[in-house]
């Protein structure tokens, strides 16, 4: 995997927001654009252009049609809900992360999946399960489906060595989502992944994300047991 795709925009966000706090780009500063920022960084144009796209959803910069974008002069930080890159979520605890793909499937797009996303009979999508260990023991298993009509990309792209949802924080330009909290129970299946017991309760979020009114993705993902999310606002 080369390194561009290494790179998560929260990273990028990282490295911007450090840059404004030490004055590299001080207030009322036109940062470079996006693709000289993807050089600087090593990553995709689609990575930065998330990063600036939140940043300036945060009130930290604002983003002028032929002008550029520039750090406000007052910037209004606020609260926002990221999706994480489970491999940095793994690493930053400083455990060691491994993925394993379970599925990958093309398809038409299930009558029930058409409902939820909008999407037309024989629509394709790319149905993939996959696996995610922190220091080689279940740490989430994955269930998504990628819309083909949205992101045909996708479709060539054989997620052996780099997860959905790695690859489409790094690639895609999402604009937003909808994510949902819950408990579910453990099938056989889910269970045997995860290393617990069928009809074990199990911390479960669904998610699904668009580009404009255009959807990309609709993903659960089933927890370990004793998972915890945190969160600060």
């Amino acid at each position: 995997m080369g390194q561009a795709a290494r790179v998560s925009y929260q990273s990028v966000k990282a490295k911007v927001l450090q840059s404004i706090r030490d004055s590299t780009w001080a207030p009322g500063t036109i940062i470079p654009g996006e693709v000289e920022l993807a050089e600087l960084f090593g990553c995709a144009r689609a990575t930065v252009n998330r990063a600036m796209r939140e940043l300036a959803e945060e009130g930290i910069l604002e983003r002028k049609r032929k002008a550029g974008t520039l750090v406000k002069l007052s910037p209004t930080p606020r609260a926002k809900f990221d999706i994480p890159v489970i491999r940095d979520e793994i690493e930053q605890t400083g455990g060691v992360y491994r993925y394993a793909l379970v599925k990958r499937v093309q398809s038409d797009v299930p009558s029930w999946l058409r409902a939820k996303l909008a999407m037309s009979e024989g629509d394709q999508a790319l149905h993939l399960q996959c696996m995610h260990y922190h220091n080689n023991k279940p740490y989430q298993f994955e269930d998504r489906w990628i819309n083909l009509e949205v992101v045909g990309s996708a479709a060539q792209i054989d997620f052996k060595d780099v997860g959905p949802n790695e690859w489409l924080l790094s690639e895609v330009p999402l604009t937003n989502a909808e994510i949902t909290f819950a408990a579910s129970r453990a099938t056989k299946e889910i269970a045997e992944f995860l290393d617990s017991s069928e009809g074990d309760a199990l911390f479960t979020t669904e998610r699904i994300t668009w580009i404009e009114n255009r959807a990309v993705t609709f993903a659960r993902l089933f927890y370990h047991l004793g998972y915890r999310l945190t969160t600060r606002i």
